[in-house]
Order: C-alpha cells, then structure tokens, then sequence
C-alpha cells in the first residue's frame, strides 16, 4: 500500500495527535465512504486496520476525480473536533438516543448503520441489553415492545412484519447478540411456514433469511454456538407430529439437516446445559417424553433424570446453573443440583398477588448479570442470583420489582375480575429475549 502522506521534503503536513481509541495503521479513507467493517476494508488493501479517519490521503498527487476529492473533504462529524474524538464522543450517547443522531446528517446515519459504531460501544463496555417482548392480544394479534432497563421505559418499535402479524407456534432466538430471528409457525390461512426473518437492533429493521428446510410449527429451538438449531414440532398431512431436526449457520447463511429425533414430538421446553440440548414436550400419542442432543456425537437419547422429571417452564442457564420460577401467588425461583439430582428452592418473594394468569411468570432472560422475570402483564422483576450459596430463607431482599407497562392498573384490573368470577386472559407474552446494541 502506498504511503498516506507525501515524502517530499518541500512538502510538510502539521502533525496532528490521534486518540487511542482509534488506530490510524494503515488506514485507507475510500472505506470511510460506506463505513463497511475491517473485513470489507481488506478487499481494498490487505492488511487493512480500523479505518473511520477520511482526512488521512492514500495518494500524494491531486486526484482528478472531483467527486471523489470531494468525498475526501466531506465535513467531520463533529465540527472541531477529529472524526476519531467525534465517534469516542458518539459512542457514549444512550442508546435510547440513537434513533435520533441517526436523524442529523447522512454521515451520522451511516456511522450508526454500521457494525464498526457498535462493536466499539461493545468493546468499551457502554453497549446496553434492552428487553424485547412479543405479546399476543385476546383478538389473536401479535404485537411486540422494547423495554428500557436503564430508563425503565418502554420503546416504540418499527411494525411486526405481517406473516407473523398473527401466526402461533413460532420460534424466537438471538444470534449475534443484536439479530432476532423469527421462524416456522403456522399461518392462520396458508398453514405451516418455512419463513425466516430477522430484526437487527443496529439498523431497526427487519430483514430476509434463508427459508427452514422443513415446514414446521410448535417446534423446539436453542442456540449454540451463534447457530440456531430447531427440532420436532407440527406440519399439516398424515405424519404431523415431526421427527427431523435442522441447523441453521449464519456464517454460511444456509440450513443443514442434523440427525432426527428418536421420537416424534411437540417439545414444551427446550434449554441447553452442560454441552447438551434438552427438549421436553408430548409425544403424537400425548404422552410425556424428553430427549438430548449431542453436538459432539450428533445423536438423540432418551433421558429419564431428575432434572428433567422436575423441570418447569419458564427456566434460564445462567453463570453454569440451570433456575426455573413458579409465579402462581408469588415467585418461587428454584436452582437445579447436579450433584444430587434434584431442584431445591433458591428464592421466594414472600409477596401474595393472587393467582390470576396476568401475574404468572412468561419469560425469563438474563439482564446486565441478574435473572429477569417478565409477567403477562408487562411488569418486570430483577433478582440477584451472583451468590450461589445464599440460603433462600432469607434472600427474598434479593428480589427486586421494577414497574413496567401498566403494572398497577392491570394488577387492580385483574382483582376486580377476580372478584367478579372473570380469570379470562386478555393477552399473554409469546416470547422474550435480550439484544444488545
């Protein structure tokens, strides 16, 4: 790669000091002009570092392609200040801000739009986890929200594309920390699907995947190793209860069938712990069964342990140990024991708010190291979970109550009905995840 600054001794540039955030190592600015990522810098020059520093010239002489010394010469993103100390200072705008510096300049927006802004955000520590909640109403519509655990707020989200505007029976997973895929389920007037979509946290939008192998609904789904992996489920015909499994590799973008399952099944629960892919669901004569997947062998068993016997959903791996919670009258969080095969009670709230369905736990993630318990009604819990040898008679401090989306009023609501003789749900939260951005 030539030099970015002209060896004539009659020409002499001012020195200028860079921040460390950035290195200027062989940066080569003609990247600048889409802020791809380093991989896409290297098909420009080999051995290509960071490169956000337009100002930096490739070539001594004067081009004599005016566009592109304009582009060379674009204003900076902050005036004053170096592109370098501009993005140092960007990256540590809240997130909850974004939508709007993407709003400033065609500059800003393509900075933001890019991987390089947020890997930085993540590299540094100010990258935030938001809470992303698809609900289903009592008219069947499927809607979906974002919470704020900084702000305690709930954000607005671009609109559910429509395929899923009303399926049942889809699959929900993260890959890449910030890309929320929607797949399979079943479509009220064309049935089955082999849809696959996904919503980038970056970009706020929804995009394309390539279509499941298998057309499927009900189905089991987990994550390893930032590939996604779907087994069992439903589909219209003779056979519907479904044996056959896939895996889908975002890296090479394509499906790939793995081996089948012993026994067709409707899994209920899905959760991988110690290197092995659970699944716990109804076989096609309705009858109680659970299976392991072994990436290593890749093989199917049957498993018969008391974690599975003892497992309820929602539950969540976090820090090694596998936890589920009982939210009927209260939280109840227990922590499965490998050791003696068996769950034992970790924390209970101590707190009685009846047993209607509004209060039932839906959901649990993980949220800034602490378990995160989302009700139907859209109010949230946090529990402290980082002491693995805390007795859970006196940890119920641990349990901490944020207010969510009309907590109180849905609360008071479902009281009233109580009273009344109406339990009806009118609405209960399908999925949930965590993206980071």
């Amino acid at each position: 790669m030539g030099s970015a600054v002209d060896s004539s001794p009659t020409v002499q540039r001012p020195l200028r000091l860079q921040a460390p955030l950035v290195e200027a190592v062989n940066c080569y600015c003609r990247v600048d002009a889409g802020l791809k990522t380093v991989a896409g810098a290297r098909k420009f020059v080999p051995g290509t570092k960071l490169c956000i520093q337009p100002d930096i010239k490739p070539h001594a002489h004067k081009s004599k392609n005016t566009r592109r010394e304009r582009n060379r010469t674009q204003a900076p993103l902050l005036p004053g200040l170096p592109d370098d100390l501009a993005i140092a200072c960007l990256i540590r705008v809240p997130r909850v801000e974004h939508q709007k510096l993407r709003l400033v300049c065609k500059r800003w927006h393509r900075l933001l739009n890019g991987n390089f802004f947020y890997s930085l955000r993540k590299s540094l520590g100010t990258a935030e986890e938001w809470v992303y909640v698809l609900k289903r109403d009592r008219d069947g519509k499927i809607t979906w929200h974002a919470f704020d655990p900084i702000h305690q707020l709930w954000q607005p989200l671009p609109p559910l594309p429509a395929e899923y505007s009303e399926a049942i029976g889809f699959g929900c997973a993260v890959l890449s920390g910030c890309h929320l895929y929607l797949f399979g389920g079943k479509d009220p007037i064309r049935g089955s699907m082999r849809r696959v979509i996904f919503y980038s946290a970056r970009t706020n939008k929804w995009h394309r995947a390539p279509d499941m192998l298998r057309k499927r609904h009900l189905f089991g789904s987990c994550v390893i190793n930032n590939c996604l992996y779907v087994a069992g489920g439903e589909c219209e015909g003779i056979q519907r209860t479904l044996r056959s499994a896939e895996v889908y590799d975002p890296n090479k973008n394509r499906w790939t069938f793995i081996a089948e399952m012993n026994i067709a099944m409707v899994p209920l629960i899905s959760m991988v712990y110690e290197g092995r892919w659970f699944l716990k669901g109804l076989s096609s004569h309705r009858q109680v069964i659970s299976e392991a997947y072994s990436l290593a062998d890749n093989n199917w068993l049957s498993v018969t342990n008391g974690m599975v016997s003892g497992w309820r959903n929602p539950s969540i791996m976090l820090n090694g140990r596998l936890f589920a919670v009982d939210c009927r009258d209260g939280c109840r969080l227990r922590v499965y024991d490998g050791v003696t095969d068996s769950w034992s009670r970790y924390v209970d709230s101590r707190l009685h708010l009846g047993s209607s369905r509004a209060l039932e736990a839906a959901a649990l993630v993980p949220i800034n190291g602490k378990l995160c318990v989302i009700r139907n009604n859209m109010s949230i819990s946090l529990i402290n979970v980082s002491d693995p040898e805390r007795s859970a008679e006196n940890s119920y401090h641990l349990w901490e109550t944020v207010v969510g989306k009309g907590q109180v009023k849905t609360f008071v609501t479902n009281l009233w009905s109580s009273i009344a003789g109406r339990s009806g749900l009118k609405s209960h939260i399908v999925h949930c995840q965590v993206l980071q951005a």
